[in-house]
């Protein structure tokens, strides 16, 4: 099956999803999507990919032969279970949210009538030039089927093995030192500017090469992702202490992100950000 030739239902388009659907749909693949439930954002999002709007999930996992799932951590379980519900059977289901391999295994036996590949998207969405991973395990077989749907494109799909699990490790290690790096330098800078020395935090930062405290542009767009991040930590928290590894250094990490749990998607100035941080003094 070649990439024009292929049928891709997408679960759900948010940000990363409408613009990985996308990347496939330039291919030449019909990609779907089911508008039931989903809000105006979203509908924006996939006209603008270009999607082909049906009437009903039922209808996305009966002529897919590919299911994409990218939605909020949270979901992924529920999102899998309503596929199964629908009898999705003999296709691809990726599942590329960032959750635990435990979690992954469980949306596997959901599925016991698919082939599910478990996946990971690290780097942002594919627009304007940049080109983020997709990483995939799982059967072989498939996991290629996935690599060739993207062959072209500006997501770089790359299969790390046939163990479902290994794409989803993956992900939550770099969620877990990346996502966790920017609330720490939010924390710090907003600490220093509670004492008037945040100019002296930044031109100690300045000294080392690529430090986050530089770029403080990024703390309200942290506060903006809140929403998205802290589940993303919690799951790596899980995945850590499942390995024996100490996970609260990402509870915490997620405890600070809920102090933004309001601001989802939210165009903050720093001031307004580092003010949300804190508790009511």
């Amino acid at each position: 099956m070649t990439s024009s030739q292929a049928v891709v239902g997408i679960l759900h388009p948010g940000s990363m999803g409408a613009a990985v659907a996308a990347q496939v749909r330039d291919t030449g693949a019909m990609v779907l999507w089911c508008p039931a439930g989903r809000g105006v954002a979203t509908r924006q999002r996939a006209a603008e990919a270009g999607l082909t709007e049906v009437s009903s999930l039922g209808e996305l996992v009966r002529r897919s032969q590919i299911l994409l799932s990218l939605c909020p951590p949270a979901a992924a379980e529920s999102v899998a279970n309503e596929v199964a519900a629908h009898g999705f059977k003999d296709g691809v289901f990726v599942e590329a949210n960032a959750i635990t391999p435990e979690r992954v295994a469980r949306i596997a036996a959901a599925l016991a009538d698919a082939t599910v590949v478990d996946g990971s998207v690290i780097g942002s969405p594919p627009r304007g030039g940049k080109r983020p991973r997709l990483f995939l395990s799982g059967p072989r077989d498939a996991a290629d089927q996935v690599v060739k749907l993207f062959a072209g494109t500006d997501v770089q799909a790359r299969v790390l093995g046939t163990e479902l699990g290994q794409a989803s490790a993956l992900k939550l290690a770099y969620t877990s030192y990346q996502k966790a790096s920017r609330v720490l330098a939010a924390l710090s800078y907003a600490l220093a500017a509670d004492h008037g020395v945040e100019d002296e935090l930044l031109e100690v930062a300045a000294g080392r090469s690529g430090s986050y405290l530089l770029e403080t542009g990024y703390i309200a767009k942290t506060a903006a992702r809140a929403w998205r991040w802290a589940p993303e930590l919690i799951e790596a928290a899980e995945l850590l202490e499942e390995c024996g590894l100490p996970g609260e250094p990402m509870r915490g990490a997620a405890e600070a992100l809920a102090r933004w749990e309001g601001e989802r998607d939210a165009e903050l100035g720093l001031a307004e950000a580092l003010a949300r941080l804190h508790r009511s003094r």
